[in-house]
């Protein structure tokens, strides 16, 4: 059965780019636009800003760094790191974050420190908005993309739903950065779920009793290859796997780790009747759900290779080494040349996207696709020198050499 509808939906905002979904690599993207001197708007679904970082609880900032000492993600990706330091910290101790900020600490991290935070996911969320209303980002909370208007090869605009019903928004750039390539499917872009499907998870906030306090990692844990070798594993919680694209699976998804957390939260105040749950993620814990199939799949052979267009460098959080350039080809598609993917729906190979879809990959592909998309309303006719040439004026390494990386 379906229903017919006829629809007149009004254009009820304008702007010269609009970036859809604000997590870490949509923050990004928006400072990046509004830093070039265009007007931005931001939506967001939720009431929050930082997508899984924050309303997700994986409130992990992985290293910037590629292990063997260089720091490889710089700009917008070493910002918002530092905007987690201030009476934030939850980890590390105070000597190693006054040896990663030291003039000397390329030397020490290569002997084996590897710096990562684990931050206050609400304080943050604030502390991001008000950066990018500072910034003159014009933020949009509790809307939906539902729809998006094409003419031929260009959008221009997106279909919402809100509080107060259907609108549209005019833009002459988009910026997907709702980690589930929304926006790209919508337009009719070419995308692909990821086949292994997503391991539920079940993180969540918790206080002792004793004024300590963290998250407990339940299902599906980020350790890095080092961490496995130590033993650090999480088992399982259910024996299925999660696509995490449709309404009906992520309900399941969400009432499955409630249970989790509730039994869990039992079991632990039977042996420390202090303990207590303090917050629980408000959106679910999926990782790698849909990606963009663009003009070139990031893939892990990429390693130490130079790319002609390189729009910034990450490593590897998994194992200390690899070094890989983002090429501009994997933030759009051949169907679309006004629309760019950010973040963890950038074009990747399979066992590559495990790399792109955390903190600082999604920070530098953000600002690399809202610096493009503030440049161009037609990706074919982007001057992609100038655009390395911008990226490196805000002190972005797009080589291995800049980088110091041999």
């Amino acid at each position: 059965m379906t229903i017919l509808e006829e629809l007149h939906t009004p254009v009820r905002h304008t702007c010269d780019v609009l970036v859809a979904g604000g997590g870490i690599a949509g923050i990004s993207a928006a400072l990046s636009v509004a830093r070039a001197g265009a007007d931005v708007m931001l939506l967001e679904r939720e009431y929050m800003l930082g997508g899984l970082a924050t309303a997700g609880m994986v409130n992990i900032y992985l290293p910037l760094d590629d292990g063997m000492g260089h720091q490889a993600s710089c700009g917008i990706a070493e910002e918002l790191l530092r905007l987690a330091l201030p009476d934030m910290l939850l980890r590390p101790s105070r000597e190693e974050l006054d040896l990663w900020l030291s003039p000397h600490s390329a030397q020490e991290r290569a002997k084996g420190l590897r710096y990562r935070i684990d931050f206050n996911p609400w304080l943050y969320a604030i502390a991001c908005e008000r950066l990018l209303r500072e910034s003159g980002v014009r933020l949009l909370y509790g809307v939906m993309a539902c729809g998006v208007h094409r003419e031929d090869a260009w959008a221009d605009a997106v279909i919402c739903e809100g509080k107060d019903g259907r609108f549209a928004i005019r833009a002459d750039s988009f910026v997907d950065a709702t980690g589930d390539a929304d926006i790209l499917r919508l337009a009719g872009a070419d995308t692909a779920l990821y086949p292994q499907g997503n391991q539920l998870a079940a993180w969540y906030g918790f206080t002792n009793g004793d004024g300590t306090s963290g998250v407990k990692i339940m299902g599906v844990c980020d350790a890095s290859e080092e961490e496995q070798k130590e033993g650090k594993t999480v088992e399982q919680l259910v024996d299925r796997r999660f696509a995490g694209v449709s309404a009906q699976e992520l309900s399941e998804v969400t009432e499955l780790a409630h249970k989790q957390i509730y039994r869990d939260v039992l079991a632990q105040r039977a042996k420390a009747p202090g303990y207590d749950a303090a917050s629980i993620p408000v959106i679910p814990q999926m990782r790698m759900t849909r990606r963009l199939c663009g003009l070139y799949d990031m893939t892990k052979a990429d390693d130490h290779r130079d790319l002609p267009d390189s729009v910034g460098l990450i490593g590897s959080w998994r194992m200390r080494g690899p070094a890989f350039a983002v090429p501009l080809r994997s933030l759009y598609g051949a169907q679309l040349q006004n629309v760019l993917a950010a973040g963890r729906c950038i074009s990747t190979t399979d066992a590559m996207w495990d790399l792109t879809r955390v903190i600082p990959a999604c920070a530098v592909t953000g600002e690399a696709a809202g610096l493009a998309a503030a440049m161009t309303d037609d990706l074919r006719t982007l001057d992609v020198g100038a655009l390395q040439a911008k990226l490196r004026a805000r002190g972005i390494p797009l080589t291995m050499a800049e980088a110091g990386i041999i």
